[in-house]
């Protein structure tokens, strides 16, 4: 029997209305967007104070609307005042706004309808409340998250329509912004001089591309034949014939196998490359069947700068397991080999 989920008087700032979720009382606040409307709200009862006996439940320790509240003087004779003890806001009943006298608030009523004097001189005023329509409902700040499907209009995510999959975009990443190369899905913000031939360089980027005229069958197969690609254009010579790292001097496998990529079987392997300048880095080539199309194989490149300025391999991982299909929020990962970054 508790009210909807809506903006109500705050039971500790009557001055400002703050939202019940229908539960319980959240920590959005707002000032009245229209006259505040009477304790009683439309749907028959205010939201509970925490701690305190719910409105209207006698048997809870709390008077019905219109019955006195305990401890409350109640005069013998109509012309009376009577002083309530504390500040009561009454459920179902006209709000009473008292007059400020002597540093307190009091809420007066004159039995006969009239106000009166007390013997103190003071004068206890009463207000009529004015019976007002809701004000409107408005969510909270912080809405649930939504479980529908991820788009291209999705700040979080990368969707690459043609292979039918979306990547999770990291914080600080950023999607592409030239068509230098069509198979770049994201990178890291900002550049930098490469440390061999003349041009900039960006500390992270991944790749999403078919694979095509491949004698692969498998995605084992098929990883282990592109890992050495990623590692040549990525570190030793780009697709314009330069050197940005002065060339590629060794690399060493620090990572492979079985791992379940947008709920399909696919196969990563990680290599540690070394350069003539710079810190070197991180390559890494992942294979999984594709669900859309032709079903041809999908490979997606990893390259990370190592050092102090490059990104954390746990990205790198983070990335992997977030692939999803596209229209599919839920599908990923799945049942297979983990992965973790080794150094």
């Amino acid at each position: 029997m508790t009210p909807p989920p809506g903006w109500y008087r705050d039971p500790s700032a009557p001055h400002l209305e703050r939202w019940w979720d229908g539960t319980t009382w959240t920590d959005h606040r707002r000032a009245p967007q229209a006259p505040v409307p009477p304790a009683s709200s439309p749907f028959g009862r205010q939201p509970p104070v925490p701690g305190q006996p719910v409105p209207g439940h006698p048997a809870l320790g709390h008077p019905a609307p219109g019955q006195p509240l305990p401890g409350a003087v109640v005069p013998a004779g109509p012309g009376g005042p009577r002083r309530a003890n504390a500040v009561a806001l009454t459920v179902a009943g006209a709000v009473l706004l008292g007059a400020i006298g002597t540093g307190a608030f009091v809420l007066g009523r004159d039995d006969g309808g009239d106000a009166g004097a007390d013997g103190g001189g003071t004068r206890a005023a009463t207000a009529p409340a004015t019976a007002t329509s809701a004000p409107p409902v408005t969510p909270p700040t912080s809405a649930p998250p939504s479980s529908s499907p991820p788009s291209a209009d999705d700040p979080a995510v990368v969707v690459d329509q043609l292979n039918g999959i979306t990547l999770p975009l990291p914080d600080g990443w950023i999607r592409p912004q030239e068509a230098a190369d069509p198979d770049l899905v994201m990178s890291t913000d900002g550049t930098y001089d490469c440390p061999g031939d003349p041009g900039l360089c960006r500390h992270g980027r991944v790749f999403s591309r078919t694979a095509t005229s491949t004698d692969a069958t498998t995605p084992k197969a098929l990883a282990e034949s592109d890992i050495a690609t990623v590692a040549d254009e990525a570190y030793d010579e780009d697709r314009l014939g330069r050197r940005p790292f002065g060339g590629l001097v060794s690399h060493r496998v620090v990572g492979s196998g079985q791992i379940a990529v947008a709920g399909r079987a696919g196969y990563y392997v990680r290599w540690r490359v070394t350069t003539e300048k710079g810190p070197g880095g991180y390559v890494q080539s992942l294979a999984f069947p594709s669900s859309v199309g032709t079903g041809a194989p999908v490979l997606v490149r990893f390259v990370f700068d190592a050092g102090p300025d490059g990104p954390p391999l746990s990205v790198m991982d983070r990335i992997t397991r977030g692939i999803r299909p596209v229209g599919d929020a839920g599908t990923g990962g799945g049942v297979g080999s983990s992965i973790g970054p080794s150094s």
